[in-house]
């Protein structure tokens, strides 16, 4: 081939291919569910009330009183692990461990579980991962979603759910763990896979509180602001492309149940940011499995800084977000076919 014609060739492979990403963006985009919510908000209930009061407790507890947990500083990380099975006690939870050893530090997973009543072998996994990064109290990244955890097992224990629901605190997703093989979630799900469970869905629960109404607030990965806003005010549900039914329709139960901003995407799993959770983990092993997320550092500016302390949480939206999950977890456990 000549140069002239491999310079053109090379040209127009680029952009064929940017063609079919931008299409399947756009595609995942036109195929969401409902719409998302826009307008005032009502006040909060006092379900929600009491949901975000939980909430507080629980960030400052881990990211104020416990403060940085990891394996550097394994009594903190030890502490947090504590908390999270006290609170799951009190929830009348019997809470199992998981311990594996972390580079010279006992580590464990914590998991309670509710039996389904009809597809018991079926198991949708509700995770986050409890430890912070090095020098970082971790309000945000990951107290949130921890907090959240914790609030939709204790909405969800007087359910009857057809599909088995597991609610798992992951340790050690952060460096230098992070999309390694010994990962705290990468062990549970590595574990999950050589059992045969079955795991129909799984959702990871990753950097939820933080919210902004100020134009030009949110960012994206390349090329995501050509299809969704740049307000960050909304929650947002991410997949693989293997993921897309799951996404697509765990977005629509939220927008069905919840009056809250809400986004999602099914993208190639190379584009930056799209696997950055625990869901990566399930991912690997063959299971369907999203992140929840506000979309972490391409908003929230002390992402993974000395800075991420419980105070910049918005604890009234993630209540309401935290409320939405749980529906969107029941409803799931209990529809007849969603994949």
């Amino acid at each position: 081939m000549a140069l002239k014609e491999r310079h053109w060739f090379i040209v127009s492979l680029a952009i064929f291919l940017f063609a079919v990403l931008f299409s399947g963006l756009f595609y995942g985009k036109s195929e969401m569910v409902g719409k998302s919510y826009s307008g005032r908000f009502l006040p909060l209930s006092e379900k929600e009330k009491a949901i975000s009061s939980n909430l507080h407790t629980h960030v400052y507890k881990l990211a104020d009183e416990i403060g940085e947990r990891n394996i550097w500083l394994p009594s903190k990380l030890n502490a947090a692990a504590t908390y999270i099975e006290e609170i799951w006690r009190e929830q009348n939870y019997s809470v199992q461990h998981q311990e594996y050893n972390a580079r010279g530090v006992k580590s464990a997973n914590l998991e309670i579980e509710i039996p389904g009543t009809s597809k018991t072998e079926e198991i949708i996994v509700v995770g986050a991962h409890y430890d912070s990064v090095l020098g970082c109290p971790g309000a945000n990244d990951n107290g949130s979603g921890v907090a959240a955890l914790l609030e939709i097992s204790r909405l969800l224990d007087s359910k009857e759910l057809a599909r088995t629901v597991r609610f798992v605190a992951f340790t050690n997703e952060e460096p230098p763990f992070f999309l390694r093989r010994d990962m705290g979630s990468k062990i549970y799900a590595s574990r999950a896979h050589k059992r045969k469970e079955k795991i129909v869905a799984m959702f990871s629960l990753e950097t939820m509180g933080y919210y902004s109404e100020a134009p030009y607030s949110q960012k994206y990965p390349f090329p995501f602001s050509f299809f969704y806003p740049n307000t960050a005010n909304f929650i947002g549900f991410v997949g693989n492309l293997r993921s897309f039914k799951l996404m697509r329709k765990s977005l629509g139960a939220f927008r069905h149940h919840t009056l809250f901003p809400s986004e999602g995407t099914a993208a190639p799993e190379w584009i930056t940011g799209i696997g950055w959770s625990d869901h990566w983990s399930f991912w690997q092993e063959g299971y369907r499995a999203i992140m929840v997320t506000d979309t972490a550092l391409f908003r929230y500016e002390h992402y993974h800084t000395r800075e991420d302390t419980p105070e910049k949480i918005d604890y009234n939206s993630l209540a309401r977000v935290t409320s939405g999950l749980a529906e969107v977890v029941a409803e799931l456990a209990n529809t007849e076919n969603f994949q």
